[in-house]
């Protein structure tokens, strides 16, 4: 079955501060794991003109996930319906999708630390341009935990990270797609300069 996936992301200037404050409300690791990941598109790039993403996986396990837009929009959360399952295979599984008419268009990567409190996962990543913190839970946990751990509203981040990372490659004039810590390591990318772009006090 698919399900819901909300959630809404602040960038972090401080992520020990912020990592302590998540412990101190209860929740609990479930470890730190360096993510791989593939996006996938088919012939006509027509995934993307619909908003959808088709990614596989590669942390802890291996995932094939596909996600798609809600019917109705929520300004308040990023929302997505998502359908996901685990593979054996990492390297098949692309095989899989390549053969049936897939093509690899993307790569990214990213350190993740999961915590969970209850029905709430706070995710920090750490992406190859900044460090950020995701919320994921429902509509009525993701605020109270924002608010508790410190989190002004108006600074929710509702994109994802790879179109973070197109506006990224447009305002710093980057010559390459791939979203790894390889492509970045020479460029001193400070993301607070770009923050309003993102956040819901640029509208």
């Amino acid at each position: 079955m698919d399900s819901l996936e909300i959630e809404v992301k602040f960038f972090l200037p401080d992520t020990n501060a912020v990592r302590e404050n998540i412990l101190k409300l209860g929740a609990r690791s479930l470890g730190r794991f360096f993510e791989s990941n593939i996006r996938f598109e088919d012939r006509d790039k027509s995934l993307i003109k619909k908003n959808a993403l088709l990614r596989l996986r590669k942390d802890n396990r291996v995932t094939l996930t596909y996600k798609s837009e809600p019917e109705l929009d929520d300004l308040n959360f990023k929302i997505f319906r998502e359908l996901e399952v685990e593979v054996s295979d990492f390297d098949v599984m692309e095989s899989i999708l390549t053969s049936i008419g897939f093509c690899a268009e993307q790569v990214y990567e990213k350190w993740r630390e999961t915590l969970v409190l209850q029905d709430t996962h706070f995710c920090i990543d750490n992406m190859p341009f900044g460090t950020f913190l995701e919320i994921e839970g429902n509509r009525e946990s993701i605020p109270d935990m924002a608010r508790k751990l410190g989190f002004k509203w108006e600074d929710r981040i509702l994109f994802n990270y790879l179109k973070i990372f197109d506006t990224l490659k447009r305002q710093e004039k980057l010559n390459f797609s791939d979203v790894t810590f390889e492509n970045f390591k020479h460029l001193s990318l400070d993301f607070s300069k770009y923050l309003l772009l993102f956040t819901r006090k640029a509208e």
